[in-house]
């Protein structure tokens, strides 16, 4: 037993009026504000409407809530139905339980039928959204924090974050800290928002490449934090199930990247979707320059004419 680096909070609810305030959804929704607040700046820097992409995420945030919780109750079924389970329990939200892959699956779903109605590129709101995505992601990972959920094997070391008892797994009641995977996955995204935007700045990254270069610096850093947890998962081949669809996605994200970039180099026009500096089929009339204009009222004035 060894003194923990990282307390466990105090509490992890408020009761305002009555009212519970719980920690787990103030840091969702801090983390919903500040992904918005950063791909805003991103979709306005390239020119896009604010409004056309509040009106997307008025859309894709809904759809990602809930897909974040269909994911998570999908993959963990046996922690609410079965003998001496409550499936009811399955819409508590409020304990936790949110799936990263239904969030960003669902999501994009609601994002892409927004952007359909729009009329605006859906990967060119997938790029400027990219980087706010693990910005909310580190934010979301300290709800974990206050939920003491989600950590991994124990540790000696003097960043172990302690764990009361009623929150040890079996098995583990002897062990006071483990490793704080919230706090090694929220470092590492903090590490994937800086990557997309020094790329994006070098590069100019369309087409949905910041998109994909987001899921694969994200999965490659989940696979090995996913792999220290010791919560109860299914496990295929010896894995457990996240770690397998972190590899499966990495392996995705990096082909989509590699084929966008070959097929289709630069950025989109964000308005129509065609790709900057293309030609059109149909060169837009040019507009009279102040000189024209004024030799041609000159003209007109004097009665004379080419």
């Amino acid at each position: 037993m060894v003194p923990a680096f990282i307390p466990s909070p105090s509490q992890g609810v408020w009761h305002v009026l009555g009212l519970p305030i719980r920690a787990y959804a103030l840091c969702i929704l801090a983390g919903i504000f500040v992904g918005y607040w950063l791909g805003r700046r991103r979709w306005v820097a390239r020119g896009g409407s604010a409004p056309v992409l509040a009106d997307i995420m008025f859309w894709a945030i809904p759809f990602g809530l809930i897909g974040a919780r269909i994911y998570h109750v999908i993959t963990d079924a046996e922690l609410y139905f079965g003998e001496g389970k409550h499936p009811i329990d399955a819409l508590k939200i409020w304990h936790g339980g949110l799936g990263i892959w239904g969030a960003v699956g669902f999501g994009a779903l609601g994002a892409w039928i927004a952007c359909r109605r729009a009329k605006v590129p859906f990967l060119a709101v997938a790029d400027a959204m990219a980087p706010g995505i693990a910005l909310a992601q580190i934010f979301g990972r300290f709800g974990n924090y206050f939920n003491q959920e989600l950590f991994g094997g124990p540790t000696t070391k003097p960043w172990g974050l302690e764990i009361a008892p009623d929150h040890r797994p079996a098995g583990y009641a002897d062990f006071a800290t483990f490793h704080p995977t919230f706090l090694y996955e929220a470092v590492w995204n903090l590490g994937v928002v800086a990557l997309i935007l020094l790329a994006d700045r070098r590069f100019k990254l369309g087409h949905g490449r910041a998109f994909f270069l987001y899921v694969a610096a994200y999965t490659a850093g989940r696979a090995w934090i996913e792999h220290m947890r010791i919560d109860t998962v299914n496990h295929i081949l010896g894995l457990r199930l996240n770690v397998w669809t972190a590899i499966i996605l990495f392996v995705l994200a990096v082909a989509a990247f590699i084929v966008s970039a070959r097929k289709r180099p630069g950025q989109e026009d964000i308005s129509t979707g065609a790709a900057a500096g293309k030609p059109t089929d149909e060169a837009p009339a040019a507009e009279p320059s102040e000189a024209t204009t004024d030799t041609t009222t000159a003209k007109a004035n004097d009665g004379s004419s080419d």
